[in-house]
């Protein structure tokens, strides 16, 4: 058995809308990205509910739920941020592959290293098992992707770039929340570069919403986006249309 360890924050046994299908979500310990809007901040640094497991042991664990999958789903590895725990993922994945499931890693991109050619060879290892890239895009501008995060994005649009080169599916997700995710301009440009990567089978909008707040209080943090309201069916459509989400239906 191996000694590489995964950190597991949590699961979802039965989920329905991160990725095709019915999946199993396995959501990771550890992000470099803070959010405003995030609804895992339990899932940044580790904490008490830490669950520690081997590749073969998650593997076990996830296959005794492919009685929900049946031939319409899989398994979606999220966060947290996956991609910090890079070797441990690919093991797992390499291990579902050969069982013939649908594998889908669900990244904010934060960790990709396009200068680094070890960094680069282990992730083309997980491209090898990976059937599908969901990629939250928080903001174009790298000025607002800061302002939002804490974090430029000139590393996240180079994985984005290259996962394109590579032919790999992908579906492009932007959560929106209104006063801040909502510039038109900004929207604008996102368009024009997701226009220009292939294998872009989806473009949605996810609607800021206020689920997670409790979290961040049970942390003692102090929610910055406090008074901000879920965004409106109009300003929704807005964002799908900037965006041309409809023409990646």
């Amino acid at each position: 058995m191996s000694e590489l360890l995964g950190r597991i924050h949590s699961f979802e046994s039965f989920a329905l809308v991160d990725g095709p299908g019915v999946r199993c979500s396995v959501f990771l310990h550890g992000c470099a990205l803070r959010c405003k809007f995030c609804h895992n901040p339990d899932t940044w640094t580790p904490c008490s509910s830490l669950t520690l497991m081997t590749p073969e042991e998650l593997h076990r664990k996830l296959m005794r739920y492919r009685p929900y999958w049946k031939n319409n789903g899989g398994v979606t590895f999220s966060g947290g941020e996956p991609l910090l725990q890079l070797e441990f993922v690919t093991k797992v994945c390499q291990l579902l592959k050969k069982d013939g499931v649908h594998v889908c890693i669900d990244t904010a991109g934060q960790p990709f290293r396009p200068d680094d050619a070890d960094w680069l060879h282990r992730f083309d290892a997980l491209l090898d098992v990976t059937d599908l890239f969901i990629v939250d895009i928080k903001m174009f501008s790298d000025r607002l992707h800061r302002e939002l995060t804490g974090q430029g994005n000139a590393n996240i649009l180079a994985m984005l770039r290259y996962l394109s080169d590579n032919r790999k599916a992908m579906w492009i997700r932007h959560v929106l929340v209104p006063g801040v995710t909502d510039d038109e301009t900004d929207l604008t440009q996102m368009a024009a570069f997701i226009a220009t990567l292939h294998r872009v089978r989806r473009v949605e909008i996810l609607p800021y919403h206020t689920l997670g707040v409790g979290k961040w209080q049970k942390l003692g943090l102090n929610y910055p986006l406090e008074g901000v309201p879920t965004p409106t069916e109009e300003a929704i459509r807005r964002a799908e249309a900037l965006l041309g989400a409809d023409q990646y239906k």
